[in-house]
């Protein structure tokens, strides 16, 4: 392990076995199952399946359930906090989903009162309510969202910039999840059995938890995050590898990132869903790296599946077998499958545990390991980790003016490219096979990537894929409500469920490149492009991986004058995105590229920050490609005058957003044509409204983003 050690210094967790770690410790011990009959949403017809539900959540108009959870869970992890975190990072795939689903049922018009349905605004609700002034990032990658946030929260830790994070991951029942997951045919409706010979699937469930993270050892520390993993199946966009490959691959690197052999786990926490070909795949992949496993069970069988939240109730879960010296039960499962070649811990038993492995596999392969043990579990304090830039081997963009070249033959004119390409026109270069079933979103992330991998030669394909999407895949979860409602209920798409995720595009790319390694979405509103760019920087390894990382977004009629306060401002549709091949080899690279500054909006003392983190008011930046959304123009035009107000010299801006279009990751097209502009060493004067710019080595091109958050990306010819 590099870097200090990640101490846990506090924890909530709300789930449906009760609040607090107190009364979830007790429900463990008896060996219950909180399970039961849907109460939170009414059916049109049939009995409701059973479900992991929290009881008395209360009721408050102002928000969605999601947002009440992750608020009871942050409460008690602040509750003896003396400092607010630097940062927040929550898994989630709900958000406000549920909240929607009765708006749109109602024919509500009003874009505020959709204000909280983004997956941002509930790690935004909770750096409000903390006080946090840092980034507020959220992971989606389905059921592995927390476990991801944590793995990403200790590597931003350990590089020594941020010593307090809340880190967890909170989802609400929904009926997109509820109906969903019931299309595919895996709810048990006995409720979940994970391991039972007789296991027929999983039971929806929700809840929240959160840890906070800290390098500065507090007086009773919970416990250590002593290491994580990450990797992808890249096999299937729902079913595991049978052999349980990725969930190998994540569980070796947890346990490598730890400095641990597996001999030195005393106690695996399984994913174990109860459906029969997970809890197979997970018991391939123990069995293959266990020769003789340590006491192991899942708890889904009490507390459901939270998805989202389930890898950080589960680290909580870890903390009190830690702490109070006992291994939890299977409940549900009364006789184990001989075919998964486990036993596991039926009831619960007393005996010390030092050091725990917990699982999270989640759609599109997305695979999560962490290891946690108690202090005395073999910590070794090192320094902070360094690491070189990103470099930009390969770049692509997708505007309504088309692909990359179209997009730069108009930009280089000063003409705005903003606009809807035809689903057609994107998948034209697309072999058949990979746009087959897939709706826009999913193929302009695939026509991105294969855009960018082909800008590097097209010989070496990607390890890991880092994509951020501010909205995620709004065709398909309109299409999949829309059927629903239109059924009665009755006739709800697999198919569309499958690809509402926020993370399937993903998944379908790193399916295509074969790309194993960690595979991370993130949707952070108008900042997700710099929120997956934050995490490319902080997970790729230091040498020998290569990675996509991707913005990208799709426009919606009528979903996204709803959702998006910019284009709800009047603006005409617009989509697309930009694609960067990623390593750390500056060698013929493009360009350099980091994520320079990032924190909420707090005024001119904000600017001033930014500035000092771009090397000071006399930094020898070429240019400034600045994004101001149209529901932010106000503050962000007070930003944009105060940021030039305190640089010494008069610099090129472009604004970008008129150009490109009013579309949460028109970052990620900036970014791209800066890389462009530095590889080719000029940047168009039409761009600036200028004379063109010449750009030699060293040459800066910085990508501003402004509105609730600043941000900076610093773009670098080498």
């Amino acid at each position: 392990m590099t870097g200090p050690p990640v101490y846990i210094a506090a924890a909530g967790i709300i789930s449906p076995l009760g609040r607090g770690m107190p009364a979830t410790a007790q429900a463990l011990r008896a060996n219950t199952t909180a399970i039961a009959p849907l109460e939170a949403f009414p059916l049109l017809q049939g009995e409701p399946l059973p479900v992991g539900q929290v009881r008395d959540l209360g009721a408050d108009p102002a928000l969605p359930r999601t947002h009440l959870l992750a608020r009871e869970a942050a409460r008690m992890a602040m509750r003896e906090a003396k400092e607010p975190p630097e940062a927040i990072i929550l898994g989630c795939t709900t958000g406000g989903i549920l909240t929607t689903e009765r708006l749109l049922r109602d024919k509500v018009a009003d874009p505020q009162t959709y204000r909280y349905h983004g997956l941002a605004s509930v790690a935004e609700d909770i750096a409000g309510l903390t006080g946090c002034r840092g980034p507020a990032l959220t992971i989606a990658t389905a059921c592995s969202s927390s476990a991801v946030a944590i793995t990403l929260a200790i590597a931003m830790l350990r590089r020594g910039g941020l010593k307090r994070i809340l880190v967890g991951g909170v989802d609400s029942l929904s009926r997109l999840t509820y109906f969903g997951f019931h299309s595919l045919q895996l709810v048990d409706r006995q409720g979940c059995r994970p391991l039972d010979a007789t296991r027929q699937g999983m039971s929806v469930a929700e809840g929240a938890a959160m840890l906070l993270l800290t390098t500065l050892r507090p007086d009773r520390p919970l416990g250590v995050v002593l290491g994580a993993g990450l990797s992808c199946d890249a096999y299937h966009p729902t079913a595991p590898h049978p052999q349980g490959r990725g969930a190998v691959k994540a569980m070796q690197a947890a346990l490598a990132d730890a400095g641990l052999p597996a001999a030195a786990i005393d106690y695996i926490n399984l994913h174990g869903t109860g459906t029969p070909d997970n809890d197979l795949a997970e018991a391939r992949a123990v069995t293959a790296l266990f020769p003789q496993p340590p006491p192991l069970s899942s708890i889904k069988g009490a507390t459901g599946h939270s998805l989202a939240a389930a890898g950080a109730i589960e680290a909580v879960a870890a903390i009190l077998t830690l702490r109070h010296g006992f291994v939890p039960g299977t409940v549900g499962c009364r006789q184990p499958d001989p075919a998964l070649g486990l036993m596991p811990q039926l009831t619960p038993i007393d005996r010390p545990v030092r050091t725990v492995l917990s699982n999270s596999f989640g759609f599109g392969g997305n695979n999560g390991s962490v290891v946690i043990g108690r202090e005395d579990a073999g910590v070794a304090a090192a320094g902070p980790t360094v690491t070189a830039p990103l470099a930009v081997h390969g770049c692509a963009c997708l505007t309504g003016a088309g692909p990359t070249r179209e997009t730069m033959a108009l930009l280089a004119e000063g003409r705005p490219v903003a606009g809807m390409m035809t689903a057609e026109a994107i998948a034209g270069h697309l072999p058949p096979r990979l746009v087959r079933r897939a709706k826009r979103l999913t193929r302009l992330a695939l026509a991105l990537a294969v855009a960018a991998h082909a800008d590097n030669g097209g010989q070496d394909n990607p390890a890991a894929v880092f994509m951020g999407t501010g909205w995620g895949a709004l065709t398909e979860t309109c299409d999949f409500l829309d059927r629903l409602e239109t059924s009665a209920e009755q006739f709800p798409s697999p198919t569309d469920f499958i690809s509402s995720v926020h993370n399937g595009a993903a998944g379908q790319v790193a399916i295509h490149f074969g790309a194993t390694a960690a595979n991370v979405t993130a949707s952070g509103g108008d900042y997700s492009f710099e929120q997956a760019l934050l995490a490319a920087d902080s997970l790729l390894e230091a040498s020998g991986q290569s990675a996509l990382l991707l913005g990208v977004d799709e426009g919606h009629d009528p979903l996204s004058p709803l959702l998006d306060p910019s284009v709800a401002a009047g603006n005409s549709l617009a989509d697309g995105g930009g694609a960067l091949f990623v390593n750390r080899d500056p060698v013929q690279a493009h360009a350099l590229i980091r994520l320079a500054f990032y924190q909420q909006d707090e005024g001119d003392a904000t600017v001033d920050q930014l500035v000092q983190a771009l090397a000071g008011p006399d930094h020898d930046c070429a240019a400034v490609l600045v994004g101001i959304p149209a529901a932010e123009t106000a503050r962000g035009r007070r930003q944009l005058a105060c940021f030039i107000d305190r640089c010494d010299r008069q610099l090129p801006v472009c604004e970008y957003r008129p150009l490109l279009g009013q579309f949460a990751s028109a970052s990620a097209v900036a970014t791209a044509l800066a890389t462009i502009c530095l590889g080719r060493g000029i940047l168009p004067g039409a761009v600036v409204g200028g004379r063109d710019i010449p750009l030699g080595p060293g040459s800066r091109i910085v990508v501003l983003g402004t509105g609730r958050f600043l941000t900076a990306i610093e773009c670098i010819r080498p």
